[in-house]
């Protein structure tokens, strides 16, 4: 097991088959994350980075059936944030110390393409040396095109699954696996900084699929790769399922963070609602973005897209010194830009095509 690490770490790539053991074997698991680790060390030294993340609407026309949000749930009470209190976010945001803010919803039409325009715009002529991600899944090349003109920097959007199969087992029929591609490849043409991911054990998922998964990120090359584990949410048909194997998905982590040593890979909220040490782990393994939320707390718990999601005191934005703290206890320290990272590719002449580093 280790020679397959090895060659990993010194390949970034291996056979179909060598893929499938090291994912399915935990034999080694230790060693793979100080690889990991190595490398994103090697690359970002220290630094994990923040992003402050603005959950703005929990109404979504997709009735995606892992989803809490989707639009079946009649059970859930569903918000909308104003222009007004998104920026009032950003203002908390900034003095905090956050310089990249993630705007992230549901497919709510309310939020036409115009209104995204005008809050993209605010936020960039109030915070100038600021980032801007959207995450509000798939829209027209058009409207794409229209929020990077008018200063988004990034999009995330996970393709969930590379099988075209079980993109349908997934999702109602209206939404189709080639759309998804399709979008992902605009954003990718237009310039934005891509981020896609995939759900560790999700219904019907196999160690194929996630092969699969794997080989459609090397044709993607996205600069960011959001992974983390099915959780069931009881308002969905998957509520019976069990949850994604929480050592699987760091084992992920690692093994993405050896095939793509640039890309920006967060320690998500879904990892420590699956284990209270699910961040820290996360980060140990080859992460190094957490993004703690900046929405108005009596918002928090609403946003629900699958059960016990945590929204405690150490999530939020506000108690950045307890995260920052926590981060300290591993070796790590928290930041809010990658410059330094930037100089250190251009230094070496590492940068890969599509992964580029980017200082924002």
């Amino acid at each position: 097991m280790k020679k397959i690490i090895d060659s990993l770490f010194e390949d970034k790539d291996l056979s179909d088959k060598d893929f499938i053991v090291l994912i399915n074997n935990d034999s080694h698991d230790d060693y793979l994350f100080q690889k990991a680790d190595t490398v994103r060390q090697s690359i970002y030294g220290t630094g994990i980075y923040i992003r402050g993340l603005i959950e703005f609407s929990n109404y979504c026309k997709n009735n995606c059936y892992y989803c809490g949000i989707r639009s079946d749930n009649k059970t859930i009470e569903r918000y909308r944030l104003e222009k007004k209190h998104i920026l009032d976010c950003c203002s908390h945001g900034y003095e905090l110390g956050f310089r990249t803010f993630v705007l992230q919803g549901g497919e709510d039409y309310f939020y036409s393409e115009e209104l995204i325009k005008e809050i993209i715009i605010e936020i960039k002529s109030r915070f100038i040396d600021c980032a801007i991600s959207l995450s509000m899944g798939e829209r027209s090349f058009e409207t794409y095109n229209t929020w990077f003109q008018a200063g988004a920097n990034r999009y995330l959007l996970r393709h969930e699954t590379a099988n075209s199969e079980h993109y349908k087992m997934l999702h109602p029929a209206k939404m189709t696996y080639r759309n998804r591609i399709e979008c992902l490849y605009s954003l990718k043409k237009i310039g934005y900084q891509v981020g896609s991911g995939f759900m560790v054990g999700s219904p019907f998922q196999t160690t194929e699929i996630l092969l699969e998964d794997l080989r459609f990120l090397q044709l993607l090359q996205p600069e960011m790769i959001g992974i983390g584990p099915f959780i069931s949410h009881h308002q969905t048909p998957f509520h019976k399922f069990p949850n994604g194997d929480y050592r699987k998905c760091l084992r992920l982590i690692s093994i993405i963070r050896l095939m793509f040593p640039y890309s920006l890979i967060p320690a998500t909220t879904a990892l420590a609602t699956i284990n209270k040490e699910g961040r820290e782990k996360g980060l140990l393994a080859g992460a190094n973005v957490i993004m703690p939320n900046l929405s108005p707390k009596r918002y928090r718990k609403k946003y629900q897209i699958y059960d016990n999601k945590i929204c405690t005191e150490e999530e939020a934005a506000e108690s950045l010194s307890i995260l920052k703290k926590k981060v300290e206890t591993i070796g790590y320290s928290i930041v809010s830009d990658i410059g330094h990272a930037k100089k250190k590719v251009l230094e070496n002449d590492l940068a890969i095509k599509g992964n580029e580093i980017i200082n924002l």
